[in-house]
């Protein structure tokens, strides 16, 4: 169903302000993988403010939504939309991936309220995942796991056995997503190692695909209202983005999978990300229901 304009813009709104944090937050840190985590925020946003079951005076709710972010990197991302929810001090950003600090780089299930499993090592998530929709089966649970996958994490061998599972057990309580923003710590993921033709390979592993714009709210909407209505075979939702959306000399360039913010970048970055933004409410109030 398509959203309707008001809940659009508030998703824009929200977003923007998670884009902003995760800027503020990579310029404290000195450096941090921003160009995954602006790909892969869109997702983020409309999965915690529009579509997981959790409780925020409760993150530990035994019936809640798992979310599992396999592309452990994008945790300065993460990070802000964790404190953002309240379940973690915003104070703790400034000391981002800094020396004692409990926002590590990857982030700890064990010290950041909110985080359903530690990732980073990539490859593992879909695994993790499945086990956990697995698990509210046997258990006669009703959460859902949400999973977010990388494109370039796609090159490890164990996500094709967890798709494997996943379609054998016709696990359609886990709803997934790969942030195909087609580009890698290396390079561009098609320099690097192919993955094309990508859609028709998670179709072969028994998986209904949904290709979308990762940016666009009312896409990835239509989308997860499918997913969450099937019930046959699991449901992967590729989500083309951009690296660095929002971020005008970071977009689509893969040397941004990691930089450096100085004060004159961080300036710079602001500004963009207000255009963008801009842009984006107007896509909304053009489109909107």
């Amino acid at each position: 169903m398509a959203l309707k304009k008001a809940d659009w813009l508030a998703l824009e709104k929200k977003a923007h302000e998670l884009r902003r944090l995760t800027l503020d937050t990579t310029f404290w840190a000195g450096s941090g993988h921003i160009g995954g985590g602006m790909s892969v925020l869109d997702m983020l946003t409309i999965l915690y403010h529009r579509y997981m079951n959790i409780k925020i005076e409760d993150p530990n709710w035994e019936d809640r939504d798992r979310l599992v972010l396999s592309k452990g990197h994008a945790g300065i991302a993460y990070a802000p939309v964790l404190c953002d929810l309240g379940w973690n001090d915003k104070e703790q950003l400034k000391t981002f991936n800094h020396t004692n600090s409990k926002m590590g780089m990857h982030l700890d299930s064990n010290k950041v309220i909110g985080v359903d499993a530690s990732t980073g090592s990539l490859g593992h998530g879909l695994s993790i995942a499945v086990g956990m929709a697995l698990a509210a089966r046997v258990l006669g649970k009703s959460y859902k796991t949400y999973c977010i996958l990388g494109d370039g994490e796609c090159d490890e061998g164990s996500n094709w056995e967890a798709a494997m599972t996943a379609a054998h057990y016709k696990v359609n309580n886990l709803i997934s997503f790969v942030d195909r923003n087609k580009c890698m710590i290396d390079g561009r993921t098609e320099d690097v190692l192919g993955l094309e033709p990508f859609v028709d390979k998670w179709k072969s592993f028994g998986f209904i695909v949904k290709e979308v714009d990762g940016h666009n709210f009312n896409e990835l909407a239509e989308a997860i209202d499918f997913a969450l209505q099937n019930d046959g075979a699991p449901v992967m939702i590729v989500a083309n983005t951009i690296k660095g959306a929002g971020i005008d000399f970071m977009e689509d360039n893969y040397v941004w999978h990691y930089g450096a913010i100085d004060e004159e970048k961080y300036e710079d970055a602001k500004k963009s990300l207000d255009a963008y933004y801009k842009k984006r409410v107007e896509r909304a109030e053009r489109e909107g229901a």
